[in-house]
């Protein structure tokens, strides 16, 4: 049964007289109510480990009033509780009188099922594939010590309230797997792992082609692991495969690009509107209109239409990601990429899908005109100052280069510098651009939201390795 919130204490001409009288007189505000299916089934060490399932369901009511934001949220759907979440919200106005903003404009563009991956197949069925993975790993390769899968998925429903009356609602699907390995040789472990997933049910993820790719992927990380010698330390030059080492592009430069971060002056990025901040050819958007993709959005949390939002363009800085609220603040339009982790949160300036758009020589060709340096092609964790853009990431896949040949596996990798200035020592970009594989999840004021990430491959000069190698 679809979500209703108006079905139950809270009637629809309540709600509108409750968040008619917050906001007025403030320049903005909505209710967000949302409800929220999820679960996790977790095949470790040949048994099922963990299955977990969690509902929720809330409002959330702002006004928001020139920079500050009244918020008030319950998980009762009742009419005293929407008296009270207005009454606290609305103390943020403070006397001030102002028009209310004009509602977003409207869409019928629907850029996922709103079929909930909870729904089939059954549990058991579930726990079955999980098992037939675990055996489909240990039976190809002795080495195999450990395997873990995990698959979860979850159904979000939202609908948006403004006090004009304008309603928005969204259904979103978000269906994962992942497959991790652990082998043993000679007294030497080594892992690997790999993992996709989107805004769908669980059909896409499930299908024996996939997960058997994921779960050789996994067991080759594993194996070349087993290979890997020390990294070389020092400046020199790295080549970074397409995918998911867009991953560092999203830390690096993403959250430096984010409209609060500029409106406020705290971002690296602030003030350098039109200039030139990466290498010509250089092209990063970001863009949640694409369908089915794990950081889509038809609309954002206050009723947006997401978009796709040029922010570098040929080298040159062109464009922010915005709420409503940082764009009325700085004199810009919205650009739907304002989200929330959940009603219990205020929502804010966020990445949807972030990438760069790929160039025109082979990738090949870039890893041959790597004369002295690394070749990453998948990375782990890592860490960013949003207020300089320096940046600490480790890679989890890497190979050595010299002459333009790859020699061998290397671990214990980091890659060392900040945006602003890795931007520019990109020389060559690469024809293969790829979006990762749709595992990707964003943090950012203690809020989480699922996201894309993606590159083609790229030439960068003297970049600082850290390594205990050559």
């Amino acid at each position: 049964m679809a979500f209703d919130p108006f079905a139950g204490d809270i009637d629809l001409d309540t709600a509108l007289g409750t968040l008619g009288e917050a906001v007025r007189g403030a320049d903005d505000g909505e209710l967000f109510f949302e409800r929220r299916r999820g679960e996790s089934l977790v095949f470790d060490d040949g048994r099922l480990r963990n299955a977990s399932y969690d509902a929720a369901e809330g409002f959330g009511l702002r006004v928001v009033s020139g920079e500050a934001v009244g918020y008030a949220h319950s998980d009762e759907l009742t009419a005293a509780a929407l008296s009270r979440a207005g009454e606290a919200a609305a103390a943020v106005k403070g006397g001030r009188d102002v028009a209310y903003a004009d509602a977003p404009a409207r869409t019928n563009r629907r850029l996922y099922a709103d079929r909930s991956p909870l729904d089939e197949p059954a549990f058991g069925a579930k726990v079955a594939l999980l098992r037939e993975i675990d055996a489909y790993l240990r039976e190809r390769d002795p080495r195999v010590v450990q395997a873990t899968a995990t698959l979860s998925g979850e159904m979000q429903e939202v609908e948006i309230l403004r006090a004009d009356g304008h309603r928005v609602t969204d259904a979103r699907p978000l269906a994962r797997i992942n497959v991790s390995v652990i082998v043993e040789e000679n007294g030497r472990r080594e892992s690997g792992s790999a993992g996709g997933g989107g805004r769908h049910g669980y059909d896409l993820v499930i299908d024996p082609a996939r997960w058997r790719h994921l779960a050789d992927e996994a067991h080759r990380k594993a194996l070349v692991n087993l290979e890997a010698q020390d990294a070389p330390g020092g400046a020199m030059q790295v080549a970074l495969g397409s995918g998911w080492p867009g991953i560092m592009l999203h830390e690096a430069v993403g959250h430096g690009l984010e409209g609060d971060f500029n409106r406020k002056r705290t971002s690296a990025f602030a003030g350098l509107m039109g200039e030139r901040i990466a290498a010509p050819g250089v092209t990063v958007v970001d863009d949640g209109t694409i369908p089915d993709r794990r950081g889509s959005i038809s609309v954002d949390d206050e009723g947006e239409a997401s978009n796709c939002t040029t922010l570098i363009e040929d080298g040159r800085l062109v464009g922010y990601m915005q709420d409503r609220q940082n764009a009325r603040l700085m004199g810009v339009p919205p650009t739907g990429n304002g989200r929330r982790q959940s009603y219990a949160h205020v929502p804010m300036p966020r990445m949807t899908n972030t990438y760069m758009l790929g160039g025109d020589t082979p990738p090949e060709e870039i890893v041959a005109a790597v004369e002295d340096g690394i070749y990453a092609v998948d990375f782990g964790g890592g860490q960013v100052d949003i207020t300089n853009g320096k940046f600490v990431f480790s890679c989890t896949e890497a190979y050595r280069v010299k002459g333009g040949k790859v020699l061998h596996p290397i671990k214990g990798a980091t890659l060392i510098g900040d945006g602003a200035s890795a931007l520019k020592k990109i020389r060559l970009v690469g024809s293969d651009l790829a979006l990762d594989g749709g595992i990707g999840m964003c943090g950012k004021a203690g809020q989480w939201v699922p996201v894309g990430v993606g590159q083609p491959t790229v030439l960068m000069d003297d970049i600082v390795v850290g390594g205990r190698g050559d």
